[in-house]
């Protein structure tokens, strides 16, 4: 393994650390093979989770870190632990990681909708928006790495520009939003269901799709990589209120999602009021 880029090069770092996460992955994958899914599953989040923890401790050791497999993150914001005990809270730059976005994918062979999510946020840049400064995510099974320093550029006008023509609206496979249905039969939207919120938003950053709506059940480590990678490429990622997203907050969950063209934004963000308000 090369070290990093240096100088404090924080995105290109992120985009080393999640190639490196995900290269691990790969190994795992085909180190246990699939028989025993819950034991490809437990091992990949460990993998990665140690990959992501000690190279940040060995080359970042001064930032705090909101990962998703660290003990206790779901419960940061409660009475029990206090704000005070939680280091990120009063630091000036966090990294939020996934180790492993999608791992019902991952346990699935053939699968590639999963996913590594490296950002970093910071304090000083907050104010002005989500404040995730370097992201990127790592799609190990299709040898792919995107960073929000060498954002793709914006994707290609597809059906949906054409007179009547179709949204195509990422899906989860597993939990998609209670009004999804009736919401993509109001916009007149072709549900493509898939994994992992790193592939679904990959896949508006791409223009395999020309959205994704999630509601009920995320953290911020869900997106925030792959919304510093779209809003970089020029896409709009708010709340589904139309609210911006917001990082590093005590409670880190972060329910709901919208990632679009941003030109559908207006109507999708109108159609949601409806569906939801």
């Amino acid at each position: 393994m090369t070290d990093p880029p240096g100088n404090g090069d924080d995105a290109g770092f992120a985009r080393w650390l999640a190639a490196w996460a995900g290269r691990a992955l790969l190994d795992v994958r085909a180190e246990l093979g699939y028989a025993d899914p819950g034991a490809l599953k437990a091992a990949g989040d460990k993998v990665s989770h140690e990959v992501l923890r000690t190279e940040l401790a060995r080359w970042r050791p001064a930032d705090a870190v909101l990962s998703e497999e660290d003990e206790g993150s779901r419960l940061a914001w409660t009475a029990e632990l206090g704000r005070a005990a939680v280091r990120r809270l009063t630091a000036d730059r966090v990294w939020i990681v996934d180790p492993l976005d999608g791992t019902r994918e991952f346990a699935e062979e053939g699968r590639t909708d999963w996913a590594v999510h490296v950002a970093l946020w910071d304090r000083r840049s907050a104010g002005t928006g989500h404040g995730l400064v370097a992201g990127a995510v790592a799609l190990p099974a299709r040898d792919r790495v995107l960073g929000a320093e060498l954002p793709p550029p914006y994707p290609p006008v597809g059906e949906v520009a054409e007179p009547g023509g179709t949204i195509r609206l990422a899906a989860s496979r597993s939990r998609p939003p209670v009004f999804l249905t009736d919401f993509a039969a109001e916009i007149g939207a072709r549900l493509v269901p898939m994994g992992s919120a790193g592939a679904k938003i990959t896949a508006v950053i791409d223009g395999e799709v020309d959205a994704y709506v999630h509601a009920g059940g995320q953290y911020e480590w869900d997106s925030a990589a792959p919304v510093a990678v779209a809003t970089a490429t020029g896409l709009h990622a708010s709340r589904i209120d139309g609210s911006a997203l917001q990082y590093n907050e005590a409670d880190p969950r972060l329910p709901d999602l919208l990632v679009c063209r941003t030109e559908l934004a207006p109507r999708l963000l109108a159609a949601l009021r409806r569906h939801t308000g």
